[in-house]
């Protein structure tokens, strides 16, 4: 019988083609449901989409999109961003920007409207994993010139102004695929884990929700 104090709670995942499960039979968030055995699991995973809006995207941005969901939950965890990074058209923006057409806006918009959406639960974000070359992948985002590192770094200041907790899988997820034999092991695509990625994410995740 599982001690968490999530258990029997219901838990929402809002994120990209990782949350949705490409490149894996079990994702993260399954995982979890083994783990710790929410009462009820929801996700809003689509693979390609992004934290800013683009004027291409059918309105699937996080953004924008996260006022669909259930608007009951107890947990709400949001992993996004490498697209923004791999292949965002959005500007960074300002920290003073409301507009989900850029970075920072985007992220201002996410998370004060997740805060105003569900007040009584438990929200944190969980910032991307390394990439190596996938898809035409470059170093820098060709529009705005940034590193995925800092796109990172940006998530974590917003959430740090609005006091909602990260875990900082860019930093410690313990997959660099730059390193071919972490590739091979946990993300052979470079980008999507795989089943041994998500099981290690989960035992990183895991722990981390308990100190919510």
């Amino acid at each position: 019988m599982s001690t968490s104090k999530w258990a029997g709670k219901k838990a929402l995942f809002l994120g990209d083609s990782i949350t949705e499960g490409v490149g894996t039979t079990k994702t993260y968030h399954a995982m979890l449901n083994e783990m710790i055995g929410f009462g009820d699991l929801k996700h809003y995973g689509i693979s390609g989409t992004r934290i800013a809006s683009q004027p291409d995207d059918g309105g699937s941005a996080m953004s924008v999109r996260y006022a669909g969901m259930d608007d009951d939950a107890d947990l709400v965890v949001v992993f996004g961003g490498t697209n923004d990074f791999g292949h965002g058209t959005a500007p960074i923006g300002t920290t003073e920007d409301f507009t989900t057409g850029t970075f920072l806006g985007a992220l201002n918009v996410l998370m004060t409207g997740l805060i105003e959406q569900y007040p009584a639960a438990s929200i944190c974000f969980l910032t991307p994993l390394h990439r190596d070359f996938y898809d035409g992948y470059v170093e820098l985002n060709p529009e705005t010139g940034l590193t995925l590192e800092l796109f990172a770094e940006h998530l974590k200041e917003r959430a740090r102004y609005y006091a909602l907790p990260v875990l900082d899988l860019y930093a410690m997820s313990g997959m660099q695929p730059k390193l071919q034999v972490i590739k091979d092991r946990y993300m052979p695509d470079g980008l999507h884990p795989n089943d041994a990625g998500h099981q290690l994410m989960a035992q990183r995740i895991a722990p981390f929700l308990e100190t919510l």
